[in-house]
Parts: structure tokens; C-alpha cells; sequence
């Protein structure tokens, strides 16, 4: 039956529109996975690979906030999709790294999720699964990123392991927790002289966020004393957000985003390596 003209361009659009949704469902499939992670007794720790296609390293990312990422078995996420280095993972991942957004544990899948949790021995018991399990997919450094709230987890992760078999091969803490209210340690309140891998800071100059004031960042630079490389990216520009904690101004880098990531992924491929054992 031969089909009026109008009526036959609808159904051969409609057929190309479902094939490229196909397309798209397929390639997400090739690219982007969801992994449980056994972490602790009876705890998973789940994360959101996002594959390169010509990788030079991994990124761990800890997203800010409370953590809390709820990834779904399809690989969506139910918080958290704005934040910095999760917004833009598939960017970092065409520009060369593997990224794994790392979720709260099984445990912790209900509020306050990740909240009086960053700096826990259990905590870092997950951290190190993940770490553990990036190795054994590939031969690649291994880089652990914090954003936010999760600098506390990335600092932390790092001072506890040094320099043995655990410890990353860089850490990032970008917009770092540099002021807050007590109890709440901060990054600068940290022992940094326990990390002993390239550190690299990555802050806005104009981060208004009152717990993230550029002028504290140098003395906590100064603390990191056992690194053997550290360096800051800093920046100005882009735009800001009324929420001036959220990932949407200043604070995570907004309308700067390519610039932050292309940086940062030089620097990191100039000055961590994957680490020898021992060293």
C-alpha cells in the first residue's frame, strides 16, 4: 500500500529517529557501566564507569554535596548530575581518561548518605575497593578527584594510605572545604604532611561559597610538606549562580568547564605517572 506523501516523510522520520535512538542506547552501552564493588562485609560500594576510547588514566571521582548519587542499574543518576566532573564526564572521557563516579556505599543509600562519613576507616575500607578494582581493569595511573565536600573524602583517603600499594597515584581536590562550622575537620585541618602523592589544588579565585575563601588555600598548600610534586590551577571568569555553594557558578568552575578539564588532565599526565611499587 503506497502511503500519502505527507504520511510517508512522518514514518521514514519517525523510523530515523528510533534508529538513532537505537545508536545512542547502544553506544551508552559500550561506554558507560554500572559495577558493585564488594567493599566490607556485606557492603557494596557502586560506581558509574564511563569509558575513554583511547584512555591515558583513570579519574575516581568523589562528588561534593552529601554523596549520595543513587545510581541506578541503567546508570542514571538521581542526584547529583550538575556537580563538577560528573556533569562532564563524558567530555573528560573523549578528551582521554576513564572516569568512575563513585557512589555512597549500599549502607549508606539513605539520608544523610555520605554526610559524617567522608573520614571514617570504613569509608576509606570502600575507597580502596574501588581503587583495588580500577587497577584491575587496567594498567593505567589511577587518579582520586574530590569536588567540594568531596575533598574531605579524597584528602582523607590519601593521608591514611601514604605512599603503599592503596594510595592513588595523584589526588585532585578541586573547590576544596578550606572554612566550616564545628565539629566538621577541614581540608587545612587535615594532617596533609601524611599524603605522599602529586597533589594538585584546582579553585576560583571568586568561589563566594563561605566555606571555600581562596585566601585560606595557600596555608593548606603549605602543609602538604611529604608531596613530591603539588601544584594550584586557579581561575577566574565564567559565571556565577545565586546558589553560590552549588556547581553552577563559580564554585564548579561554570562556563570554564573545558578549560579546568584540559588542565588538569595535563598536569596530571606531566606529573603522576602510574607509581612503581615501593615508591
Amino acid at each position: 500500500m503506497k502511503l500519502p506523501r505527507g504520511l510517508s516523510r512522518l514514518v521514514t522520520r519517525s523510523l530515523r529517529l528510533g534508529l538513532v535512538a537505537l545508536w545512542v542506547s547502544s553506544a551508552w552501552s559500550q561506554t558507560s557501566q554500572v559495577h558493585d564493588i564488594p567493599s566490607r562485609d556485606g557492603v557494596t560500594q557502586r560506581v558509574l564507569w564511563v569509558k575513554a576510547t583511547d584512555p591515558k588514566g583513570i579519574m575516581v571521582v568523589m562528588p561534593g554535596g552529601h554523596g549520595g548519587m543513587q545510581i541506578s542499574n541503567q546508570g542514571n543518576l538521581q542526584w547529583g548530575e550538575t556537580i563538577f566532573f560528573v556533569r562532564n564526564r563524558e567530555e573528560l572521557a573523549r578528551q582521554g581518561v576513564h572516569v568512575l563516579v563513585v557512589d555512597a556505599p549500599s549502607d549508606k543509600q539513605r539520608p544523610p548518605y555520605l554526610n559524617g562519613h567522608r573520614q571514617r576507616p570504613d569509608h576509606v575500607a570502600d575507597l580502596k575497593a574501588v581503587v583495588q578494582w580500577a587497577r584491575q581493569q587496567t594498567d593505567l595511573p589511577v587518579w582520586l578527584v574530590g569536588f567540594s565536600r568531596g575533598t574531605h573524602s579524597a584528602a582523607y583517603y590519601a593521608l591514611q594510605t601514604g605512599d603503599s600499594e592503596d594510595a592513588p597515584d595523584a589526588v585532585v581536590l578541586a573547590a576544596s572545604i578550606l572554612s566550616d562550622k564545628p565539629p566538621t575537620r577541614t581540608v587545612p585541618d587535615k594532617p596533609l604532611e601524611r599524603i605522599k602523592v602529586p597533589l594538585l589544588w584546582v579553585h576560583h579565585e571568586q568561589d563566594s561559597c563561605q566555606f571555600c575563601p581562596f585566601a585560606m588555600l595557600k596555608p593548606a598548600m603549605d602543609k602538604a610538606t611529604n608531596v613530591p610534586v603539588q601544584a594550584l590551577l586557579s581561575y577566574t571568569g565564567g559565571t556565577d549562580h545565586s546558589d553560590t555553594c552549588g556547581p553552577l557558578g563559580h564554585h564548579g568552575f561554570r562556563q570554564l568547564e573545558s578549560q579546568v578539564e584540559k588542565d588538569t588532565i595535563t598536569w596530571l599526565l606531566a606529573n603522576a605517572p602510574k607509581r612503581q611499587k615501593g615508591s
